[in-house]
């Protein structure tokens, strides 16, 4: 974690006594925390639940922050715990001393992560998107595994997609199951949450390469040019596919060619195919042949 000088002196200073202990699950806090395993509580409060030292570390550096900071009692007096206790009370936040039993709670695991925090929702608008050459997009229509949209948020961040968006009816990007198959990179990709209709008013306007995933594409997505452009790739809904209205917005209807006996591939297995190709001239590392 970064050094925050001055800020994370005086807030270990004052951290003495800031500390709540709770060993019981009827606190009213600790039932807050978990009403956060459901999507309207979530809404209602714009916040989420983020489990592991070390996401909980990148999300600070990256800026995130902490409404409420949660540890397991034997992790007190550890520097990094304390360092993010004390910025945490500093900023405003609460932080809580809690037991095992509390803890397996909140995660709903029999061996949970020792620090967990609950953080502020982030989501970037439309019309805040501006597009640069060799920016790259993915957009997710009605996505309904949140494993997948994880793993597609994870892969965004692995390949420097510039963010993630999420049309109609996709599942929720700050669910448990999303936050933990994205292992912290929902901290570093930009979301996007819009409708169908204005997503094509903004990719009509914005002008982007519009390359949509389809079984009956009739181009293979290794032949487009991705090169000096800025490129959205737009990607189905795991059972139905893309709509005929999406994929007549696109430029190109892409496919992956297939030889073996399986019709089709996990979205998020060709979201990354497509992606690092789109991606593979900004991420070549040239001849590494001896």
């Amino acid at each position: 974690m970064s050094d925050h000088g001055a800020e994370g002196g005086a807030a270990r200073s004052a951290r003495v006594g800031q500390v709540k202990d709770i060993t019981s699950l009827s606190n009213p806090l600790i039932k807050d925390i978990r009403a956060l395993a459901m999507k309207k509580h979530r809404d209602e409060t714009r916040t989420f639940l983020a489990e592991g030292l070390k996401l909980v570390i990148d999300a600070i550096d990256l800026g995130w922050s902490i409404r409420t900071l949660i540890y397991a009692k034997a992790q007190r007096g550890k520097e990094a715990v304390e360092k993010i206790a004390a910025l945490t009370i500093a900023r405003g936040g609460l932080v809580l001393e809690v037991s095992d039993k509390v803890l397996t709670a909140i995660t709903r695991r029999d061996n949970p992560q020792a620090v967990i925090a609950v953080f502020e929702q982030q989501l970037m608008k439309l019309d805040a998107v501006r597009m640069k050459p060799d920016d790259t997009w993915v957009a997710l229509d009605r996505v309904r595994d949140p494993g997948n949209l994880g793993t597609i948020i994870r892969t965004a961040d692995a390949a420097g997609a510039a963010g993630v968006m999420l049309i109609g009816d996709t599942v929720d990007p700050f669910s448990t199951e999303t936050v933990r198959a994205t292992m912290g990179s929902i901290f570093a990709v930009p979301l996007v949450r819009t409708s169908e209709k204005d997503f094509l008013v903004w990719s009509g306007k914005a002008a982007p390469l519009l390359v949509g995933s389809h079984l009956k594409g009739s181009v293979d997505y290794r032949s487009i040019g991705y090169k000096g452009r800025p490129v959205v790739l737009l990607m189905g809904n795991e059972q139905a596919g893309l709509p005929d209205t999406l994929a007549s917005a696109c430029g190109k209807l892409a496919r992956i060619p297939q030889s073996g006996r399986a019709d089709s591939l996990n979205l998020a297995i060709a979201t990354g195919i497509m992606l690092f190709e789109a991606r593979r001239h900004l991420l070549d590392l040239g001849d590494t042949t001896p």
